[in-house]
């Protein structure tokens, strides 16, 4: 499975929306050089309130580019790095890969995959509705959480617009993937 990177984004003060830049530099073990959300430990401020020494397994957040288009067939419009994500992805089907699974990125960079994103109500907070476009359930009731996934940096590297993305599934029986 593979696919490239569309946009890089990150921030270093708290804010729902990461602004684009040129690239972003992934740290072994800690996220996005810069970014608020970079750390060992938890770092988004809900996760920090229950339990600070929890780790961190939401280093970088990655969103697949193909749900713009899907929510802006509901009426919204969603742009790369809006919705939080550090890196926008196209061609790769984020949401099935199983947890554990390797993204190398680019000439050197390694996450490896933790869960779902859990999307909050802050999604509301940007556009009213939006929540119920990247939560929602299917036929037999369960809940599709559609807002990216997260990880760890297992190899650190510059990552860039352009940039191809490898996915490596683990070995063994696959996990598929939970919130975190």
């Amino acid at each position: 499975m593979s696919g490239h990177v569309t946009a890089v984004s990150s921030n270093g003060e708290y804010s729902f929306t990461k602004p684009n830049r040129d690239s972003i530099t992934l740290l072994t073990g800690l996220g996005v050089e810069g970014d608020v959300h970079a750390g060992v430990t938890v770092k988004h401020r809900s996760r920090v309130a229950q339990d600070p020494t929890q780790p961190n397994l939401r280093q970088v957040h990655l969103m697949h580019e193909e749900l713009f288009a899907e929510v802006g067939e509901g009426g919204f419009k969603v742009a790369p790095g809006e919705l939080g994500e550090n890196i926008t992805t196209r061609g790769i089907d984020l949401l099935v890969l199983p947890t554990g699974t390797l993204l190398r990125i680019g000439d050197s960079a390694v996450l490896e995959v933790t869960g779902l994103r859990n999307p909050c109500v802050q999604i509301d907070h940007f556009q009213d509705g939006l929540l119920k476009q990247v939560v929602g359930r299917d036929e037999a009731g369960n809940i599709v959480r559609k807002a990216g996934i997260m990880s760890v940096v297992r190899e650190g590297g510059v990552v860039r617009p352009g940039d191809t993305i490898e996915a490596e599934l683990p070995s063994g029986p696959h996990r598929p993937l939970e919130k975190v």
